[in-house]
């Protein structure tokens, strides 16, 4: 048999993830050594010996056999969390077919180190006695800067250097001669960046309802079984799921390991913080997006040396480098956002379960309307299935009105706005409450639909909306099918068919016409550009400052306004007519947590659901607030196309300049795949053009697989992975797979 051979990093900085060395594995290690080992090895002329890392094994020598050495011992004491880390990056690029030099830099979240910052000190030395007679001294020779600094000292002792320099508008030079005379000393410290705000106030632990004690107490007692599962809450909007994950943290910390809460938005930091840190203080820590690079840096660093033991973050929080993980928490579990649209594209929910695994630490997921994968995982046993099915404090769920849009077009009311929506946010604005208005553009990919009857124009392959393009034909992005765009209704011949144009920006002004009186405030893309406008924006109405809040799907996930007591879903048919066969998922997913942010104080709320689509199951459902209703519906449909849970599904996805040797490239896929997987179990859809089929001049096009298993489809992706790199016909094709599609 060959050789086995290593790829080894001895850096594991962002600039140096490039530059890998080969070792030779010793036969009589060759069963410990695998990818994210820490091991000892000879490095330079000099032969010195230095700990690298393990990031790839082969049979094949890069470089002259005679130049590669040995590696010269595996460090068995305990896997660093570095080494952990190493070992997930390997597991995400398996099975989200990346590069293991991707996957590290998406793993290894330190990207480069920031320039540290310190805080200085000045700390008197001297005798106060022999301070006392220079202090007469300076005072007698009129040096001011002098005088004001000793007598600071004498009162204080210790200084912090910049205060002293500035609001005392002393000198440095001042300062530098009290040094050289031995009076003072400077003393440094490091000085970590914090995101946190530093004015919330603690706040008394909450009183925990019997079904939220109820839930803990099946959780913990999960945690206590020979193999603890993963656990799913499924909880109903303002079911105070997030006190159950306070009571959970406590008993993680308690034990001396660590939290990571992972949260779907920017938007939720704001609320989330505040709360989780009102609990626990200066353990716990934020990442995101909008953070500075040193800002990062430092929050990574801090929990790497047990400075904090509790982060909050978004996808990427994930690879927070704590030493004793103990808990990763995933609210809102069903959310878009935890799967990466880059390569590799990765669902958080997956990856959080394969490092739970790794790292002993408990996975808990939470939502009021659980993604349809996971709630069948709880469903067969998979997950722990925990139920909150009542409101936390008593309060009822917000009474639902469904209203028909073809009816109202009947009646001449073109408006965005139907009467009984119109007659209840008057209603709402003379009794000083405050109204959230819902425009739902999720999945909004350019569908044709009738506004007399309904009726969306569909692929009759798929099941899925057509989407119109700019050349005036209809498309399915699953699998390539094209007609004319139509001009009438082919049900009614209604000419009240095309697209849907209105933004939040056009409903913003509506408001301010129809409602002159009324304070607004619009939260999207476009009003939360900088670091801090989503606080501001959530803040300000949530102070009162504001009596209606406008915006898309980021204003109806997770937030507690107590004043809101009315809710109006402009546009419900969005998302259900997105070109995507997890639309009728999203739809409902949606229009339940909008619903819920109605009526969560003291006062009854009341949600108002506009859709051209009354009938549909998935809206019927989310007006019932019922998600079995909806689970059971989904799942029959799932079945009957074979879609997944039901099935495994991935998709290739190709992107290059030139269409024709794109579409070449993508046909030379299928036809490989059907070479080299011979089964009649195996389905190829495609290729076809993406959602978006252009991108900055990048052509692009998809092909998808499904089959009952998903490893399946993980040989046939390790085995194309492997043509593509020999085949020259893809040289300037650039190809990803994604396995959560």
């Amino acid at each position: 048999m060959k050789d086995l051979y290593a790829d080894i990093i001895v850096d594991i900085s962002q600039e140096k993830l490039d530059k890998t060395f080969q070792y030779l594995v010793p036969p009589e290690m060759a069963a410990q050594v695998e990818a994210g080992k820490r091991v000892r090895i000879p490095f330079g002329n000099g032969g010195r010996e230095i700990t690298g890392y393990v990031i790839g094994l082969s049979r094949e020598p890069k470089i002259e056999v005679s130049r590669i050495k040995p590696i010269l011992a595996v460090e068995e004491q305990g896997m660093e969390i570095e080494s952990r880390l190493i070992s997930l990056a390997a597991w995400i690029a398996r099975n989200y077919g990346s590069t293991m030099n991707q996957a590290l830099k998406t793993v290894l979240p330190v990207k480069e180190k920031a320039a540290a910052r310190e805080k200085k000190y000045i700390c008197l030395k001297a005798d106060p006695k022999v301070c006392d007679s220079l202090l007469e001294e300076y005072v007698r020779k009129h040096y001011r800067a002098k005088e004001r600094l000793m007598r600071a000292l004498l009162q204080k002792k210790t200084l912090e250097y910049s205060a002293a320099v500035k609001e005392m508008k002393i000198s440095r030079e001042a300062v530098k001669s009290f040094e050289r005379e031995g009076l003072v000393s400077i003393e440094r410290e490091r000085d970590y960046r914090t995101p946190l705000p530093r004015r919330i106030s603690p706040e008394e632990k909450a009183v925990l309802s019997e079904e939220q004690q109820q839930a803990v107490k099946d959780i913990l007692e999960e945690w206590e079984s020979d193999a603890p599962r993963p656990c799913l809450i499924k909880g109903v909007t303002g079911s105070g799921k997030t006190q159950v994950y306070m009571e959970l943290i406590s008993h993680v910390l308690e034990r001396g390991r660590q939290v990571i809460l992972l949260i779907p938005e920017i938007a939720l930091t704001y609320q989330n913080v505040s709360r989780f840190y009102a609990r626990f203080g200066e353990k716990v820590s934020l990442i995101h997006s909008r953070m500075s690079q040193g800002e990062r840096y430092d929050q990574f660093e801090r929990a790497k040396k047990g400075e904090i033991s509790v982060m909050i973050g978004p996808r990427s929080a994930l690879f927070t480098p704590f030493p004793e993980l103990g808990l990763i928490l995933i609210d809102e579990e069903h959310e878009d956002s935890y799967k990466s649209e880059k390569n590799p594209c990765y669902h958080a929910r997956e990856t959080a379960i394969q490092r739970g695994k790794a790292e002993g630490a408990y996975v808990v997921m939470g939502s009021a309307s659980p993604s349809v994968e996971s709630y069948y995982r709880a469903e067969t046993g998979i997950f722990r299935l925990v139920c909150l099915d009542q409101r936390y404090g008593g309060s009822a769920l917000p009474a639902v009105s469904i209203v028909d849009l073809r009816e109202e077009l009947k009646t001449g009311n073109r408006s965005v706005f139907s009467s009984l929506l119109t007659e209840k946010i008057r209603e709402r604005l003379e009794k000083k409450e405050q109204i959230i208005l819902f425009l739902n553009r999720r999945g909004y990919s350019g569908f044709v639909s009738c506004r007399s009857c309904g009726h969306v124009m569909k692929c009759p392959h798929c099941d899925v909306s057509l989407t119109s393009h700019r050349n005036g034909r209809l498309i399915c992005h699953y699998c390539g099918y094209e007609t004319m765009d139509v001009k009438q209704c082919p049900v009614c011949g209604s000419p009240y068919i095309g697209g849907f144009r209105a933004g939040t920006q056009q409903i913003e002004s509506l408001v301010r016409k129809s409602f002159p009186g009324a304070k607004v405030l619009r939260m999207d893309a476009d009003t939360t550009r900088k670091k801090d406008d989503h606080e501001k924006i959530l803040s300000a109405f949530g102070n009162g400052e504001a009596d209606i809040l406008i915006g898309t799907q980021m204003i109806v996930k997770g937030h507690d306004f107590p004043r809101v007591t009315l809710v109006g879903v402009l546009a419900a048919d969005l998302s259900l007519c997105s070109g995507d066969y997890r639309a009728g998922e999203k739809t409902f997913q949606l229009l339940l947590q909008a619903v819920g942010r109605a009526g969560r104080g003291r006062a009854a709320g009341e949600a108002v659901i506009q859709t051209y689509h009354p009938d549909n199951y998935c809206i019927q459902a989310a007006a019932a607030q019922d998600y079995e209703w909806f689970y059971q519906e989904e799942m029959d449909y799932r079945s009957l196309m074979g879609y997944p849970p039901r099935a495994a599904m991935a998709a290739v996805r190709g992107a290059g300049k030139e269409e024709e040797l794109l579409n070449q490239a993508m046909d030379y896929c299928r036809k490989y795949i059907e070479r080299i997987y011979q089964g009649k179990d195996l389905i190829l859809i495609g290729p076809a053009p993406e959602t978006v089929a252009k991108v900055q001049d990048m052509y692009r096009r998809v092909l998808y697989m499904r089959h009952q298993d998903r490893e399946v489809l993980v040989r046939i992706k390790n085995a194309l992975e492997k043509y593509i790199e020999v085949n020259r016909g893809f040289r300037n094709i650039y190809i990803q797979f994604d396995f959560n599609v």
